[in-house]
């Protein structure tokens, strides 16, 4: 009788569901910004498609103590895993490293390659971004650029800043930095104005596809400036279609799908099976050209790509 109570105990823990995994992701993007939504799509896949219960976080605003209290509650729940990027070591250090001191592995994505070992986390899925900076300022001035400029769209963000310096780096002429808010309008009237004020300028690199790219083509455009190459970072529909128009230059593509989607995956794989690859994966950059942006503008429009 005791044998057969043993070997029913033993079939119920095994038909039983195994238990759910908790991870929760806190991301630096504000909610206006269409590049984090892709970020949280590639989260919530991997969540459906490893049986992960994901919980996505992020502050309203630009705001690195509103990140870190988001960090220092999600370590309070004890969750399987933390994804996390890191715009500011500084600001989010302290309570990166809470996490990994209570025994929760982290992951690190999009920003703070460059710290995030050093901080605790296990890898970052993610590019360089001052590589990512330097290649595509090669890129325009073999394609003819002599003077630039950087708009930045999230002052404070050490990534946004890396890129810009990366841009000066591979662009080899002079590179200015025009900050701006988050605003498509702030934007288009800001490119407009040192467009309008300095006939010599003749490259625009964003920081942001939908922020930054498309009310940068709108600028140039405005003014009848042919001349103007326009490049910029990240993915959306309305610029890959102003590359594949000949409107725009090329689009820096780094993959954020992927940025939301492996560490989710493997922070599930690790509280499963205790498997994790044995360092940083390189989402980017890819440079979409003319040639290719056409084939990319659906995925973009279902926040894939």
């Amino acid at each position: 009788m005791k044998k057969l109570l043993t070997t029913a105990a033993t079939l119920a823990v095994l038909a039983s569901p195994a238990l759910a995994t908790d991870i929760i992701v806190i991301a630096h993007g504000q909610a206006n910004d269409p590049f984090w939504s892709v970020v949280k799509n590639g989260a919530a896949k991997a969540g459906e498609d490893t049986g992960a219960n994901v919980d996505f976080r992020s502050p309203e605003t630009f705001d690195m103590v509103k990140m870190s209290q988001l960090i220092d509650a999600a370590v309070n729940q004890e969750p399987d895993g933390i994804v996390v990027s890191i715009p500011d070591a500084d600001a989010l250090g302290p309570s990166i490293q809470r996490a990994v001191e209570a025994g929760i592995p982290v992951i690190s994505m999009n920003s703070g390659s460059d710290v995030a070992h050093d901080l605790g986390a296990l890898l970052h899925v993610g590019q360089s971004e001052y590589d990512a900076g330097k290649a595509a300022g090669a890129k325009l001035a073999e394609m003819g650029g002599t003077k630039g400029i950087c708009v930045n769209q999230e002052v404070g963000n050490v990534s946004l800043d890396q890129r810009c310096e990366g841009f000066a780096e591979g662009f080899g002429h002079e590179v200015t930095v025009i900050p701006t808010m988050n605003d498509p309008a702030e934007v288009e009237s800001k490119v407009r104005a040192a467009l309008d004020s300095d006939p010599d300028v003749d490259t625009v690199l964003g920081l942001g596809a939908s922020l930054v790219g498309e009310p940068a083509v709108a600028a140039v455009a405005a003014l009848g400036r042919e001349d103007v190459l326009v490049a910029s970072f990240d993915l959306s529909a309305g610029f890959l279609q102003d590359v594949a128009d000949g409107k725009a230059a090329f689009a820096i593509d780094q993959q954020q799908f992927l940025q939301g989607y492996l560490p989710v995956s493997f922070l599930a794989l690790h509280a499963q099976f205790g498997l994790m690859p044995g360092g940083d994966v390189a989402s980017g950059p890819n440079l979409v050209t003319e040639d290719a942006a056409a084939q990319v503008i659906e995925l973009s429009a279902q926040g894939i790509r």
